[in-house]
């Protein structure tokens, strides 16, 4: 597209980071695999029309993140390959807490980098990279739009303490986010399969703060003959006015995400999620940001997890632009 990101209305931070990264790796890589996936995808969408005359840009990545994103998955790695710091080994609390110093920049980075296209009237996206990335922005968003909710599509809580010893882990991320963040008001996560029981004491003592839509409930309702668009009303009716979407690509079935890092039997298919972004602004509810992480290219070269990302990244981008009004 020929819109620079002063011309753009949406503007795209690309994060390739995944210093935490436990099981699977090469999320880093999916911002540009993204890209150039982007380009197979058709700009007329019959539900969102032409989300691209608005003007979408990315932005350039600076060659720093790159840095810390290898300096922090070399740190990481001990740490991860000894299965926490438990042990109390020495190199091992160093190591994380390298780690955790690269990930404050990177938080940093991200949250500055969105204040500042916020505050020139943009609306502001983020793609990873692992999940960890969320928080910099989430953080930006939920200055500007106080009382805002978060919709989270994933297989996982990431409601756990310092996963392995790191602060900032991706399956920490919206422990931090509600903890951190007073701003969010709500936060509302669907297709969640693969859990802890610590995780999910968190959400059943958070007064009501954290509202969970188990995969297990979800299919078990569609087995019982409730249609979709009534489910999507149960969950859209949990969010406050504005909401900010962050989708780790993983809540999806993995068929359409073999690459991701935790890929996890069940989620949602691809017309189902699209179906609850749309049925957000169908409710009247504003789309202030999003994320979409964990995005993995195929080291084999298959493009369809890239593909399958740069179609919901679109349908996003669409949806966010048709529930506000300038």
């Amino acid at each position: 597209l020929p819109h620079s990101p002063d011309e753009a209305h949406v503007v795209v931070i690309p994060v390739p980071f995944e210093a935490t990264t436990s099981y699977g790796g090469g999320t880093s890589n999916g911002p540009a695999a993204l890209l150039e996936a982007s380009k197979q995808v058709d700009l007329f969408d019959v539900e969102t029309g032409r989300p691209y005359e608005r003007g979408i840009a990315m932005l350039e990545a600076p060659a720093e993140l790159h840095m810390w994103n290898e300096r922090a998955k070399e740190r990481a790695l001990l740490v991860i390959e000894a299965g926490g710091i438990e042990s109390g080994d020495a190199e091992l609390l160093s190591a994380a807490t390298d780690v955790n110093g690269f990930s404050e920049k990177l938080n940093d980075h991200v949250y500055r980098t969105t204040k500042h296209w916020l505050e020139h009237g943009k609306r502001v996206a983020a793609v990873g990279g692992d999940h960890a990335i969320s928080f910099g922005i989430i953080q930006a968003h939920a200055e500007k739009y106080p009382g805002m909710g978060v919709l989270h599509l994933d297989a996982h809580a990431d409601l756990r303490v310092a996963y392995e010893g790191f602060t900032w882990s991706h399956a920490s991320i919206f422990y931090n986010v509600c903890e951190r963040i007073p701003g969010v008001k709500t936060l509302v996560q669907v297709g969640l399969r693969d859990m802890s029981e610590n995780e999910h004491r968190y959400i059943e003592d958070s007064g009501g703060r954290i509202h969970a839509f188990y995969d297990a409930v979800l299919q078990q309702n569609r087995f019982d003959g409730l249609p979709w668009n009534q489910q999507v009303k149960q969950i859209v009716d949990k969010l406050p006015q504005q909401v900010y979407l962050s989708f780790d690509i993983d809540g999806l079935d993995p068929v359409l995400c073999p690459n991701t890092g935790t890929p996890v039997p069940g989620g949602l298919s691809f017309p189902e999620a699209t179906a609850l972004v749309a049925g957000v602004v169908r409710s009247g509810r504003t789309i202030v940001g999003f994320d979409l992480t964990e995005v993995a290219p195929d080291p084999e070269g298959s493009e369809w997890d890239a593909n399958v990302g740069a179609r919901l990244l679109y349908k996003m981008i669409g949806w966010m632009l048709k529930s506000q009004k300038a």
